[in-house]
């Protein structure tokens, strides 16, 4: 026969497994959000039945609301260092069933994706092991390197300008040079250790 202390365990094991597929079960998205900052993951549990609201930031829990009469509505938290705006927007399409839509700075996920093409540029590279994001904000000419803003010192050469930074003892210099077409604009172009990386598209 078994003995109390076994039950007990037993029990215990159901129970905290139980909880573990009550706490997923009110998962209803998952977003992926690029900042210069980094690659935000970005969870919502939404408990049609209670109203529950759960908002998780990489991992770690920013809002919760357990009892929520109204289902639908929105909540805003930031996101990152520089704490960009982000809004759920929990919108009823029909009966009980719901769509939830994120929304960056005021604009939707897309829309934010695609101005971010245009105002930054981002190169993902590998140095002695280690992998690193490095991401040029165009309007301030601001570095971020796996979501530290780096110290540059920026330059003029003849033909246009040079950003200079380091990386773990690796030198590392942003060109911009004039395309010569006014629809492309500047093009930026990262070299670490005298070898041209290329962009990353996110």
């Amino acid at each position: 026969m078994a003995s109390r202390e076994e039950i007990t365990v037993c029990e215990d094991e159901v129970r905290s497994r139980y909880s573990h597929l009550e706490k997923m079960t009110d998962l209803v998205a998952v977003w992926e959000v690029a900042l210069s900052d980094g690659v935000h993951k970005i969870e919502f549990e939404h408990g049609t039945t209670s109203g529950k609201r759960v908002v998780y930031v990489d991992g770690k829990e920013e809002i919760r609301k357990e009892w929520m009469f109204k289902l639908v509505g929105k909540e805003t938290f930031p996101v990152g260092v520089s704490k960009t705006k982000a809004t759920i927007n929990i919108d009823a399409v029909s009966g009980f069933a719901y769509e939830y839509t994120l929304e960056i700075n005021g604009k939707s996920l897309k829309k934010y994706m695609e101005n971010r093409s245009k105002t930054t540029n981002t190169w993902v590279l590998s140095l002695g092991g280690t992998d690193y994001r490095v991401v040029l904000e165009k309007d301030t000419m601001d570095v971020w390197c796996n979501g530290r803003k780096m110290e540059t010192a920026g330059e003029f050469v003849e033909d246009g300008t040079e950003t200079h930074f380091s990386v773990d003892d690796h030198s590392c210099c942003i060109k911009a040079v004039s395309s010569g077409k006014r629809k492309e604009g500047i093009i930026h172009t990262l070299i670490v250790d005298d070898r041209e990386i290329p962009e990353a598209v996110e």
